[in-house]
């Protein structure tokens, strides 16, 4: 098991989450967060951290296409450690239909 970041991180990016974790597995993109499949421990301290409810087990179901997307970006964009402040609007889109297709950006964050 693993746990990964899904759609409501979008255009949220609450950061509550990369403090807790152990193994520094979470990665930064320009509006959201990823964590690295094969990185994670599956320990889920940062599950109850995420204000948006968008870390989830990967054995829920439909989950799958949610690993690939973690570990693509995970590849690509650099990891976080630091919390930092949401992204403007957050509360407003927390829980928003069709993040992905609306508000996603393959831009790396700043990590750090």
């Amino acid at each position: 098991m693993t746990y990964v970041v899904t759609e409501n991180c979008i255009a949220c990016k609450y950061t509550d989450c990369v403090e807790v974790c152990p193994v520094d597995c979470f990665y930064e993109g320009e509006n959201t967060l990823v964590i690295h499949p094969d990185e994670c421990i599956d320990c889920g301290v940062c599950e109850p951290e995420c204000p948006a409810d968008a870390i989830r087990p990967d054995t829920e179901p439909d989950m799958e296409k949610w690993v690939e997307f973690n570990r693509k970006y995970s590849e690509l964009w650099p990891v976080i450690i630091t919390k930092k402040d949401p992204l403007p609007g957050a509360e407003e889109r927390d829980g928003e239909e069709g993040k992905l297709e609306k508000y996603f950006s393959e831009a790396p964050g700043e990590g750090g």
